[in-house]
């Protein structure tokens, strides 16, 4: 690859899929310079260690990827039915394998938020977005929704019942445990309406 752009593309392509399978702290450089096809050189040319190439996967795949799979749903026109169909399309289409391979972005928070200060921050900081894009489509209709209501607090019980749900049924290799919670989580929106 000459393209430095392409080069750097096809760096943060295979080390997100690395990371996803086997996490950070067990993907190596080697198998992913192998993957690439490219020199060490090459790779230290774009990022200077395995923490800076972590980070970019982090701000560059992971976190835009996560917030773009929930702004169409948030952003509906009735944001809970948005988000209600999100999750119950979710439960019937996802399988057990995807469940237990896990969402990438959240096996990488749990893995490295509580031991890399840079990791903690970039997972609040991605946090604080996603519960401002929540929040703030809910107070736009909150016209239609319980007087009352705390928009910030309320989306950051649905994203930790959704990952929670998700972290559930991985270490217990049980997907109905999932789609229980799911269902109870969109019980419990639908209660928000007036």
């Amino acid at each position: 690859m000459r393209d430095p752009e392409q080069t750097r593309q096809k760096i943060l392509e295979v080390s997100a899929d690395e990371i996803h399978r086997k996490g950070f702290n067990a993907t190596s450089l080697s198998c992913i310079l192998a993957r690439c096809e490219i020199s060490k050189g090459a790779l230290y040319h774009h990022f200077t260690n395995k923490m800076e190439l972590g980070y970019a996967v982090f701000e560059e795949v992971y976190a835009p990827a996560f917030i773009a799979l929930w702004q169409p749903p948030v952003e509906a026109e009735d944001p809970i039915q948005g988000l209600s169909d999100f999750f119950s399309s979710m439960s019937k289409e996802m399988s057990c394998d995807e469940l237990v391979c896990g969402c990438p972005l959240n096996n990488l928070c749990q893995e490295m938020s509580g031991v890399d200060e840079g990791f903690r921050i970039r997972i609040l900081a991605m946090q604080q977005q996603l519960n401002l894009l929540i929040a703030t489509n809910l107070s736009r209709v909150s016209s239609q929704l319980q007087p009352g209501l705390d928009f910030s607090q309320i989306a950051y019980f649905i994203v930790s019942t959704f990952h929670g749900s998700s972290s559930l049924s991985k270490s217990s290799l049980n997907k109905e445990l999932f789609d229980k919670v799911i269902k109870e989580l969109c019980r419990y929106m639908g209660q928000l309406k007036r």
